[in-house]
């Protein structure tokens, strides 16, 4: 089985026209992990298998029929990552690995969640947001700055799969856990990020009148914009804000935040800043974000952006393939059901774990196939494969 796995593996590998090095550095795994893989003399596990998967922009059960899919492990991960965080004010067991050893495995769980490779920090996850906190709990002088650092991208990576897979109590949970983190903190960029990351609540309650005003309060007592950094947290904050406040319904206040991101992002290089994209291209996919988010008057603005501008490799794969996604129901409300199918198939290619996940996605394709009336093997296939059927 591993030979097969590893010949579909260098052959989907070949028709991206990707080198081996290409393919381990989007999968986040080693070069003679995919190289052993290829020759059949290595097997991945099924974390690895989806990590590759979702780099090639295909369903791990392509590479492997016999895999069962990424929900099942994540949703048995989710204990382990609850009692990670049940005492966290605690100092209990000292961390299990050497700093700069967290250091390098945190950065890569912050590329997992980039990249939405949900496995991966299932596997991975509550053991490295153990080891975090209990640096945290170690650390003392500047040490303590770096070790709120990487509790909240810990906690945040942990909170991906949390939230993404229905687990809003405990995404809260981990919330509060990265405020307070962000609090032992002398940091106001990691609080801003943080705040940016508290709107999942408000989102997942649609309590968005609430989270208006929230997020509005945190980007009163925000930094001073005097660092690229610093613009990058409020811009990102910015473009959440005007979200959250199209979802309230008030349009003039989310274009108002929308612009204020763009400003921003004049000075700021598309880039990762604290955890979250942002830059120019991030600002356009927000718009189209914002737009859907108003409602059917709305969704010229995004179908306009559609047709003039894509995200490319500069924006995280899951936020490439959000963007689809969004671009799916505009398409979907204005008529187009072919057109919102070939957005739904293009954000399967960069985030196939994303898409499965996302209740939108899910919703569409369901209508999609009522409106359509026919059985077009593709389009069942994709309902299958999303759980739609």
């Amino acid at each position: 089985m591993a030979e097969h796995i590893g010949q579909r593996i260098a052959a989907r590998r070949r028709a991206r026209r990707m080198t081996q090095a290409d393919l381990a550095r989007e999968a986040h795994v080693s070069l003679p992990m995919i190289k052993g893989c290829e020759r059949g003399v290595r097997s991945p596990g099924p974390s690895t298998l989806e990590a590759i998967a979702a780099a090639l922009g295909v369903d791990a059960s392509r590479l492997d029929p016999a895999h069962v899919g990424t929900s099942r492990r994540v949703h048995a991960a989710l204990p382990s990552i609850s009692a990670a965080i049940a005492g966290y004010e605690l100092a209990l067991d000292p961390a299990g690995r050497p700093l700069d050893q967290l250091r390098k495995d945190i950065d890569d769980a912050v590329g997992w969640r980039l990249a939405a490779q949900y496995g991966l920090i299932a596997t991975h996850g509550p053991k490295l947001l153990g080891d975090a906190l209990a640096y945290l709990h170690s650390a003392s002088g500047a040490h303590s700055e770096e070790a709120a650092r990487l509790v909240v991208a810990a906690a945040r990576t942990a909170d991906a799969v949390a939230y993404k897979f229905g687990a809003h109590d405990l995404s809260a949970r981990l919330i509060d856990v990265m405020r307070w983190a962000a609090g032992q903190s002398k940091d106001p960029d990691l609080s801003t990020s943080v705040a940016y990351v508290r709107a999942e609540t408000f989102l997942a309650a649609r309590a968005y009148r609430a989270g208006h005003l929230a997020l509005e309060r945190a980007l009163d007592v925000g930094p001073a914009p005097n660092t690229v950094r610093s613009m990058a947290t409020l811009g990102a904050l910015h473009m959440r804000t005007a979200v959250v406040a199209a979802r309230a319904g008030s349009a003039e206040a989310a274009y108002s935040h929308l612009n204020e991101a763009r400003t921003l992002a004049q000075d700021v290089p598309e880039g990762i800043y604290l955890g979250t994209s942002f830059g120019p291209s991030n600002v356009r996919v927000h718009e189209v974000a914002v737009s859907v988010s108003l409602g059917r008057d709305h969704i010229g603005r995004a179908l306009d952006v559609a047709r003039e501008w894509s995200p490319g490799r500069e924006i995280p794969a899951e936020r490439r393939s959000g963007f689809w996604i969004e671009v799916a129901r505009a398409q979907l409300w204005s008529g187009n059901p072919d057109e919102a199918f070939k957005c739904l198939r293009e954000a399967r290619k960069h985030a196939p774990q994303h898409v499965r996940e996302h209740p939108w996605a899910r919703e569409d394709i369901g209508k999609i196939r009522r409106l359509k009336r026919a059985d077009a093997t593709s389009l069942t296939s994709y309902g299958e494969w999303i759980d739609a059927i």
